[in-house]
């Protein structure tokens, strides 16, 4: 089983995380920040991760450190519950429509974080989550799990654009982290 504990604790944030990737889409999210929570269990469930999360964040200042540090810890998890990569698929897409919104995420689990991102948002938030944050926890999550990351999305709503990559994303990390034979998929021979 690939599954992964974790705590994080800082000044600003104090999280407490479990992950397994090869779980059913069972989760118990409480980041402090509802629409964020929302996302993360869409995340969970098209991923088929079962995820624990808690977090007691500074939200009296914003959520800025609040969803930073969870894309740090959720990165940092996912990557050790991958362990040496030994037979995953490595590479995988996906696109999810939701309503007229569309959202691409092109995933390599490659060792090396790198991200290429085209989200604009119309507004400033959706719910209680600040829209500027979403491409943050985008860019905080692939460096942390030391993936390279492309991820797009248009449609007229933010919710519907926002709510399509977390899921686009789930999708593409639950096949790029499938086991398909028994070797290292890298001419190096380590990611």
């Amino acid at each position: 089983m690939r599954l992964k504990k974790m705590n994080r604790k800082t000044s600003e944030t104090d999280i407490e995380l479990e992950i397994n990737i090869d779980g059913a889409g069972n989760y118990d999210i409480n980041s402090g920040i509802q629409f964020f929570d929302h996302m993360l269990n869409s995340f969970a469930r098209h991923g088929l991760f079962d995820l624990n999360l808690k977090v007691d964040g500074d939200l009296e200042v914003d959520d800025h450190h609040t969803v930073e540090d969870v894309g740090i810890t959720l990165g940092l998890a996912y990557k050790e519950a991958l362990g040496d990569k030994k037979g995953i698929k490595r590479v995988a897409n996906s696109l999810v429509p939701m309503d007229e919104a569309l959202a691409l995420v092109v995933v390599d689990l490659s060792g090396r974080s790198y991200t290429v991102l085209d989200m604009n948002f119309k507004s400033s938030k959706v719910g209680d989550l600040s829209t500027e944050n979403v491409p943050h926890f985008f860019e905080s999550f692939a460096h942390s799990a030391q993936i390279n990351l492309h991820a797009r999305a248009e449609g007229e709503n933010d919710h519907h654009q926002i709510e399509a990559l977390f899921k686009a994303l789930a999708r593409a990390l639950k096949e790029a982290s499938r086991i398909e034979h028994d070797l290292i998929p890298s001419t190096k021979g380590v990611l």
